[in-house]
């Protein structure tokens, strides 16, 4: 070890380890719960910021401690690197790691399973390639199987990816045999002349406008209730807002949208979370094509491009800077993002970066997505939930059942979290309380912080 130039950190507090590893586990229909956070990764992986988050002092940037867990790796001869492949592109990725034999080789395995499920998220994958020691790739394809810690990432990619009968295989290859890095660039038109209505499906409301010649006519926002199952209740609140909405407009030339999840390159809903209750068979016949229909029956076969939300964020600030190389996130009742190349074109990329994990701190809160697979991921953070989760901490009197983690704080309607938000945004108008209840949107800004950097 010390011939090969790594660095060994100072042993965790064995009370810091102790509480750390005594935690209750959420059962999950998605897979194991998220497993106890192994020693040698509290090792190395655990850190304070140095910009502490005001309410949440236990907060452990997944940026700092693959920051940290570099220095002591470095000059280590082994790395595992990996691929995942999708229909029009390729993710690659690798990290440096201590040998199959070191004592702290868990450290190891622990942040590549956490580096890939993050690339999952932002790039998709029909599956996942890995070459490099035999024994982090033996654990790495446990790990990442039906039955292992990335269960719902392997249980949802094919969903993801438009083929949902499929499995995601994991296979050890030789290095040389991974598939080269590609990504497949969409191009969105910019143009918003002649008359076009647009929406957005949010998880808690649909937002329509209506534009002509660049200039906006009119602008609603409609409450629905995404948990429905029933694809009929969806079909009738998106094409209700959409026609109210048209009213301002003498036709429709085009129709533009935008929703949570993976949206085909032909604006199919392949993988909407907006949908989360409709049934497998039902989702394939009734709402892949929703939108397609939905535009068919508002104006006829006028245009149509649908895309991620996130993706909007990043197109909305292409047009604002006049320049590409942009990420965009939007932080609304959970978090989006999307990123756009020098040209100012969309990457091919899923960019659901509210399923990546930010926090390190082995307590942090599981989410109602994963079923408590997974702890620390965006959904608690960068979004609506990242402030009610600090309501009472932030001194903000809301009701009991309000009070995160209260079971009707933990499921994936979003309801309580907009009352609450509400809630919170009356105290910070009081002048009494606005000093208390503004270390929740500090709190919330060290989070965006540090996953900036991440």
């Amino acid at each position: 070890l010390k011939a090969s130039g790594v660095r060994t950190p100072p042993a965790a507090s064995p009370a810091l380890l102790l509480r750390a590893m005594a935690r209750v586990h959420v059962g999950s229909a998605h897979g194991a719960p998220d497993p106890p956070m192994p020693a040698a990764a509290m090792k190395y992986l655990l850190a304070r910021p140095k910009v502490p988050a005001p309410l949440d002092p236990n907060f452990s940037p997944l940026a700092l401690g693959k920051k940290q867990y570099l220095k002591h790796v470095a000059g280590s001869p082994f790395k595992v690197e990996w691929a995942l492949p999708r229909r029009d592109g390729c993710a690659r990725g690798a990290l440096p790691v201590f040998a199959d034999g070191h004592q702290d080789v868990e450290a190891s395995m622990f942040l590549a399973g956490v580096l890939i499920q993050q690339m999952i998220w932002q790039r998709s994958g029909s599956e996942l390639q890995l070459a490099g020691p035999p024994g982090m790739c033996a654990a790495l394809q446990k790990a990442f199987s039906p039955e292992g810690k990335f269960a719902f990432e392997v249980k949802t990619m094919p969903k993801v990816c438009g083929t949902p009968d499929a499995t995601f295989p994991v296979r050890i290859v030789a290095a040389k045999d991974l598939p080269p890095a590609k990504d497949t660039k969409q191009v969105c038109g910019k143009d918003a002349s002649g008359c076009r209505l647009a929406f957005d499906l949010g998880k808690s409301d649909i937002k329509t406008v209506a534009v002509k010649d660049n200039e906006v006519l009119e602008s609603s926002e409609t409450e629905w209730d995404v948990t429905n199952p029933d694809p009929q209740y969806h079909w009738d609140m998106i094409l209700g807002a959409m026609k109210a909405t048209a009213q301002k407009l003498p036709k429709v030339d085009a129709i533009g949208g935008s929703a949570t999840g993976t949206v085909s390159a032909d604006s199919e809903a392949t993988w909407c979370d907006i949908f989360p209750n409709v049934p497998p068979d039902v989702y394939r016949e009734k709402v892949v094509d929703i939108f397609k229909r939905l535009a068919k029956e508002m104006a006829g076969d006028v245009p149509l491009k649908v895309i991620n939300d996130g993706e909007v964020t990043a197109l909305a600030a292409v047009q604002k800077i006049k320049a590409g190389n942009v990420m965009g996130i939007s932080m609304g009742s959970s978090e989006g993002a999307g990123y756009a190349n020098k040209d100012g074109n969309l990457m091919g990329w899923i960019s659901e970066l509210c399923y990546v994990k930010l926090d390190l701190n082995p307590k942090a809160p599981t989410d109602p997505w994963t079923k408590g697979c997974h702890r620390g991921l965006s959904h608690l953070y960068l979004g609506q939930r990242g402030a009610t989760k600090l309501a009472v901490k932030g001194g903000v009197e809301v009701p009991d059942n309000y009070k995160f983690p209260h079971p009707d704080m933990c499921t994936i309607k979003h309801e309580h979290h907009a009352q609450c938000l509400k809630m919170i945004q009356k105290a910070m108008a009081d002048p009494e309380k606005e000093a208390e209840v503004r270390k929740i949107y500090e709190t919330c800004g060290v989070y965006l912080g540090y996953a900036l950097a991440q």
